[in-house]
Formats: structure tokens, sequence, C-alpha cells
């Protein structure tokens, strides 16, 4: 599944209807948390009728409850982190809409249920127009000024004839492919969009907060439109790579990164808010999505030693001194960049658990054949098909 995005003007129906699904869906979140519900179906029972009073059509009942047990599902995680800590009761507060029922697309246009017998009309751009065209239309989501729909297609998984291990970090993407070829991606623009922005926002002094919500959420947007383009530009390198080859690709199991940088470690502001800004999930999420679209199964191994152990031998290296990014094997003695030795151990591991080819390195093809935690395997065809 994956969904298109365009602007729009909404008409004054809209906006009283995105209104009404704002209040339902508060209505709902109420309604859990005062009769402690913790499931879609009995939140179902209990607030489906009481939702009547909203001059609305019954499809968007339901979407809402959805969106309500979503939002109630959160906030008991958040109460699991926080423990003895409140965590912030949830409260919707900007407009939006959800449909998975009512919608229907003719020709340019996408109608809209308000009333029953009436409707309301978006016109839909080129580029909306050429990504659904030929794809099962899902579920349509309205905000203010955006539309999004989500499409969906059956996609039969590849058979890998071998494998791309990416390794993510701050400033780049380095991969690994079976042939033995590596490739960097640059994202350095992406650090420094975020440092430009942090330092505009720093220096804002006016001391009202509703101003502040307004120009940090304005820098919040050229930020996340900025580095999302040019990750998007990254992960579609690589799937594209990956799908020409008939390669799957292998990540990291990265969790738990922002437990690592904290005040009171030892460092910097700027080092710290530098690597809390990091953006390795959503180039995960990208990689994934768009892999998953196109047939190519996605695996992931543990994180533990890739950066430090030779990808030749094993075995622990060591760094230069005066060269922070490459590494030295005193048993092999070869010196190799520290990304793409990364790279090519996140290789080594998923290509010894999925049995790509029959070569690798020794001590992986051990750990495969015992079973090693650490060593992830693809899943099957039958398997990505079904998700």
């Amino acid at each position: 599944m994956k969904s298109v995005r365009q602007s729009y003007r909404p008409t004054e129906e809209i906006l009283y209807l995105l209104e009404d699904f704002r209040r339902m869906v508060n209505d709902c979140v109420r309604i859990g948390l005062k009769d402690n519900l913790t499931s879609m179906k009995s939140l179902c029972m209990k607030a489906y009728y009481q939702l009547s009073a909203y001059d609305v059509p019954t499809c968007y009942r339901l979407t809402a409850i959805s969106r309500a047990a979503g939002i109630l599902r959160n906030y008991r995680k958040e109460l699991k982190k926080k423990r003895n800590r409140s965590a912030r009761v949830p409260y919707i507060t900007r407009l939006s809409l959800t449909d998975c029922y009512g919608f229907r697309i003719i020709h340019r246009l996408v109608r809209l249920t308000v009333r029953k017998g009436e409707y309301v009309f978006i016109i839909l751009n080129n580029h909306t127009l050429r990504t659904i065209s030929g794809y099962t239309p899902r579920s349509l989501t309205l905000t203010a000024n955006s539309l999004s729909i989500c499409l969906s297609k059956e996609t039969a998984a590849i058979e890998p004839t071998g494998a791309i291990g990416i390794d993510r970090n701050l400033n780049n993407a380095t991969t690994a492919d079976s042939d033995g070829s590596t490739q960097r991606y640059d994202l350095g623009r992406a650090t420094e969009v975020k440092a430009r922005c942090r330092d505009t926002k720093s220096h804002f002094k006016r001391n009202d907060l509703r101003i502040r919500r307004v120009v940090y959420g304005k820098y919040g947007r050229i930020q996340r439109n900025r580095v999302g383009w040019l990750l998007h530009n990254v992960s579609a390198s690589i799937v594209r790579r990956a799908k020409e080859k008939r390669f799957g690709i292998v990540m990291e199991s990265i969790r738990g990164i922002r437990k690592l940088y904290r005040k009171g470690n030892g460092q910097g502001t700027n080092y710290r808010a530098k690597l809390n800004s990091w953006s390795f999930y959503e180039l995960q999420r990208q990689v994934e999505y768009k892999a998953r679209w196109e047939g190519i199964p996605v695996a992931y191994v543990a994180a533990r030693g890739t950066s430090v152990n030779c990808s030749i031998c094993g075995s622990r290296t060591t760094e230069y001194p005066n060269e922070r990014r490459t590494l030295r094997c005193p048993k092999c003695g070869i010196s190799i960049d520290r990304d793409v030795n990364a790279a090519r151990n996140i290789l080594a591991k998923g290509r010894g658990g999925v049995r790509f080819t029959p070569d690798g390195p020794p001590e992986v093809r051990k750990e495969a054949v015992k079973g090693n935690e650490t060593t992830m395997t693809l899943q099957s065809s039958e398997q990505m098909a079904g998700r």
C-alpha cells in the first residue's frame, strides 16, 4: 500500500464536515477514557449510537471510532513508558477526516458525501491521476488544505538472487551488494537543513507562546519537506537498484538510539541536537514500503558489531588516530572505510542467514547453521505476499 497527496481549496461544506469529524473523534476519545475501553469493538458498541447526534453520514462514524481507538492505544503506550508520570490527555485540535466507504473517484473528481443525497467534489491534479490509474483506492484522508488517497495492489514477491546491505549514518547511507560493489549516498545536505532550521528557531526571543508555535511550525514544515525530498531520492535509488538486480534488502534493526544522547552524558548541546534529529527511521520506512510495493523482500539484522568488526576476518578493528572514518584490522592488516565495512557486515549477516549464495565469511555460515539469534533471515515469498 502507498498514498498520493495533493493540495486543494476546501469549501465551507467541507470545513463543516471536517469540524464535525474532529468533534466525533474527541467524543469517542472521551468515552474511551471515561469507561476505560481497550478495544475498537467495545468502543464501537459504546459510542456508535451516541454519534447519531451529528448530522453526518453513518460511514464517518466507523472511521471516527477507528481513529479514536488508535489514539487511545498510543495513549496507553505512553502511560506505560512514563510509568508513574502522567501523560498528556489526547485531544485533537486540527481539522481532519478519514473515509473508507463513502467516497468515489469519477473521472477527474473525488465525490465526497456530505449528507444523504448531498455531495461535494474535489478536482484531482494530473500527478494524482497518473498515480492512482490502474490501482484500487482504499481510503481518503482530508485536512484543511491537503487530500491523500491510499492505494493498494497485489504484488508477487520476487525470488532474490542476492542482497543489498544498507548502513545508515548521519551524513550518508552506504550500500554493499552481493556483486561486490559499494555505493555511498550523501545526506550531508539534510543535516545542514536541520541545522539551519534549528539555528533560526534558537534566535527567536519573543515571549509569546502562540507566535512561537506558528514560527516553529513553519520551520518544521520547511525542514520536513526538504529532508523528505532528499531521503526520497536516496530510497528510490536503492530500491531501483535492488529491482534491477533482483536483490533483497538487508538493514540494521536500530532501537533505542534516542536514549543514548541525553542531558548530562558529557556531550555538547549541538552534538546531541544533531544526533537526536537523525532521520534513520524515516529512511528505513521509505525503503521498506517502496521495496514491498515492488515485491522486494526486506530483512533486519542485529546492529551489534557491524561497525567495529572486520568484514574480512571478523576481528575487532581500530581507528587511525588522524582519520576518524578509516579502520585498520590488526589481524589481516586491511584498511577500510568505516561505513563500507559496516555495510559489508550487514550484507554478510543477511546473506548468511538467507542463503542467497553459498559463499560468504565462514563464521557467518556457522552462525546461520546454528541458528544464531543475531542472524535473521529474509521472509519467504508466501509470507511477503500475505502481507
